[in-house]
């Protein structure tokens, strides 16, 4: 775009922001003739892609802020109306994180919807995603919205929406709505109604207290065993999120009065202030969980993400030390635990991704359960579960990805932190009951399934110019895949931009090896990242000590990371 047409679109949009403050920061923009950072903002619109929205906030098409809500929203709503005949009648469901403009962006989401003639139920104050999730099913709603960015740095916002099914949005439904808030007209001219006025005219709903009970009384029914433990001691981080009120009280109202909050990190605090990058996974945000388990002696330690729908976990390993579990540990350890321990009518029902461990898949199998692989992104978790107990009769009891999401029953049709932080504290319980522990449990499971190891790499490349570069690596393995990593044979590459394996097209590459490991490729779905996904299986010998096994594993995944990243240079990835 040059840059007389950069100026014009970046002026009528300024002209149609309803917010003072973004329309201000474009006015400064213009005045200083930045165009690298309006053509960045201006180059393109935010993608309605992974179940909705995120970005950075700012002003801009291709950012996150109160004038493409307003769009959005409306988008939405005229999408509903299309396609729910009821929606005026069953509404959507509105929730909202602690994070900056959070409480604005939901405001404008419900008013919207108000003035389309849809009911909002509003959950008046910040919520965690899974709670949004199980309202939408409890009270039938025709949708439900959740304004989060999950685990994304504090400048960044996001826009979940979820079908009636209570599971975010899958194709079609996706783009009939990006179509439909194409169409839209500027923000300053989406119709709205004030909250009172909403109110006054029944369109606006809030939700009281006893749906969240509802939700307690549900999780806890997950329960496997159910008997608690006066003496299992449990930190637990809700890493500035809305979670923490949420997870003591389920873990206490199951039989676990030993639960130590981390302090510092229990209230909502959308500036994440002792941590950078407020994900579990990232270097240095479980440092204060961990200090607060070593002071009390803590069992286990169980995190969430800020809105509550991750979970990581933290387990003394057999000389006493806290071990940070990896999400496919997480969800062997959660996915065994209920097939074998829980109720056993009817078939039951697992389903993982393509860039998941393939042990679950292995385990399910052997113990006679169906399994399923779908795409990265909880949404496919969830239709596949429902897609298979509605067309075969089989019983969902677990779903996992390996980026901290875990799901267990039908409670919600997405992930839920909160409810799996309270099966994983049953879980550890029982492993106390037993005489063992939750990594002496994790053994049991690889002597008799195998040792997986895997890990994961991913590069940032922010901005227009970050998308080319990611664009290009895909492009590069897709058209000149390598024979070999690090003398291992390729054997077969999947590539599921074709529609691999009967799943919809989407921008992954996969290479299997002839031992039996696998690299995965994929750009993510919300940050200006390629992320690779690596695995191998080791065979541990009669009676041989684990830890020996493991070191000889990690040893051949790390030559098999180094071989592919030296491939991934040869095909564009910047050293």
């Amino acid at each position: 775009m040059d840059t007389t047409g950069l100026k014009e679109r970046a002026e009528a949009w300024r002209q149609a922001d309803p917010d003072p403050s973004t329309a201000a920061e474009l006015a400064a923009l213009l005045a200083k003739a930045d165009w690298a950072e309006l053509e960045d903002r201006f180059s393109q619109d935010l993608e309605f892609g992974t179940a909705g929205l995120r970005g950075v906030l700012g002003a801009g098409p291709n950012r996150m802020n109160r004038a493409v809500i307003r769009r959005t929203t409306a988008g939405l709503a005229r999408y509903l109306k299309e396609q729910v005949p009821d929606v005026a009648t069953r509404g959507v469901v509105v929730g909202r994180d602690a994070r900056n403009l959070s409480a604005e962006l939901a405001e404008d989401t419900a008013a919207v919807l108000a003035a389309e003639g849809i009911p909002a139920h509003v959950f008046p104050e910040p919520v965690p995603t899974p709670l949004v999730a199980f309202a939408a099913l409890h009270l039938n709603a025709a949708a439900a919205v959740m304004v989060t960015a999950s685990h994304n740095p504090p400048e960044y916002n996001g826009y979940k929406v979820y079908w009636g099914n209570g599971a975010q949005i899958i194709p079609p439904h996706d783009t009939g709505i990006a179509s439909a808030i194409a169409r839209v007209e500027p923000a300053n001219r989406v119709p709205l109604l004030t909250p009172a006025d909403a109110r006054a005219k029944g369109l606006w709903r809030d939700l009281p207290a006893a749906i969240g009970d509802a939700y307690v009384r549900a999780i806890l029914g997950l329960r496997v065993v159910g008997k608690g433990s006066e003496s299992l001691s449990i930190v637990y981080t809700a890493m500035h999120g809305v979670g923490g009120d949420w997870a003591v009280r389920a873990l206490r109202e199951a039989g676990f009065p030993r639960v130590t909050p981390v302090a510092e990190q229990q209230q909502p605090d959308g500036r994440f202030p002792t941590v950078r990058f407020p994900n579990p996974e990232e270097p240095g945000a479980m440092d204060l969980a961990t200090a607060t388990a070593e002071r009390v002696k803590a069992d286990v330690v169980l995190a969430n993400d800020p809105d509550a729908d991750r979970l990581a976990v933290m387990a003394r390993d057999a000389d006493g030390s806290l071990r940070l579990l990896t999400g496919n540990e997480v969800g062997v350890l959660l996915g065994h635990y209920v097939l074998t321990q829980g109720a056993k009518q009817g078939k039951p029902h697992v389903v993982t991704t393509i860039v998941s461990s393939a042990q679950l898949g292995d385990i399910a199998r052997s113990l006679g359960a169906a399994c399923d692989e779908v795409l990265t992104g909880f949404k496919w978790i969830a239709n596949r579960a429902l897609e298979r107990e509605q067309a075969e009769g089989t019983r969902f009891v677990f779903g996992y990805e390996e980026a901290l999401g875990y799901t267990v029953g039908t409670v919600t049709r997405d992930k839920d932190g909160v409810g799996s932080a309270l099966v994983m504290a049953d879980l550890a319980a029982w492993c106390q009951a037993r005489g063992t522990t939750v990594l002496g449990y994790l053994e049991e499971i690889q002597r008799a399934h195998g040792l997986y190891v895997g890990a994961q790499r991913n590069f940032t490349f922010p901005g227009a110019a970050g998308a080319q570069v990611i664009r290009g690596i895909m492009d590069a393995f897709r058209a000149s895949p390598p024979k070999d990593i690090g003398g291992d044979a390729v054997r077969a590459v999947s590539d599921y931009k074709k529609g691999e394996r009967g799943l919809p097209p989407s921008n992954v590459v996969a290479l299997e090896l002839e031992s039996g490991g696998r690299v995965t490729l994929r750009p993510s779905g919300t940050e200006p990242k390629i992320k690779y996904y690596f695995e191998l299986k080791e065979t541990l010998a009669d009676g041989e000590p684990l830890a020996q096994a493991r070191a000889r594993a990690e040893s051949r995944l790390a030559r098999f990371i180094d071989a592919f990243l030296g491939l991934a240079r040869e095909r564009g990835q910047p050293a």
